[in-house]
């Protein structure tokens, strides 16, 4: 039961727990800029979901992405927009975002700030699927998301 607790720790400005693996996105492997993950709670046979807890940079992003599964997104820190199918929408801490299955989505950090959110998804799921030229072309169609989406 020792594990059984992961205490926060705030690393300079960074968030993170005590025992977890940060891992560091770089935009070559993954589209996106000041990235970082930590899985706070993996899926076993009594947990069928994984909690994760995403991090951006002031000014970062995340990869534009789809899949087949869905997030439920709890916004835990900063504040940024996110886009979700053809809508941005601001967001900042204490806000939720439901990513539902098939939908292109992004979160961005203002320029000022961290954003730092807890994702959990089932622990059965595809692989996300980046955004070709020809999905660009076609976002790049929707103002709101032209002016926004990065990769």
């Amino acid at each position: 039961m020792e594990d059984a607790i992961r205490n926060f720790v705030e690393q300079g400005e960074a968030y993170r727990w005590s025992g977890v693996e940060t891992k560091t996105y770089n935009a070559a492997e993954s589209q996106s800029r000041g990235m970082s993950k930590q899985i706070l709670f993996e899926a076993d046979e009594n947990l069928p979901s994984e909690l994760r807890y995403f991090e951006s940079e002031p000014g970062g992003h995340s990869a534009l992405e789809r899949h087949h599964h869905v997030h439920a997104v709890l916004v835990l820190r900063g504040s940024g927009s996110v886009m979700l199918g053809d809508h941005v929408r601001r967001i900042r801490a204490f806000d939720t975002v439901y990513v539902p299955p098939d939908t292109w989505h992004q979160f961005y950090a203002d320029a000022d700030s961290y954003l730092g959110f807890l994702c959990l998804v089932n622990c059965d799921r595809d692989r996300p699927e980046r955004a070709s030229e020809s999905d660009i072309a076609g976002l790049n169609q929707i103002a709101a998301i032209r002016d926004v989406i990065r990769f």
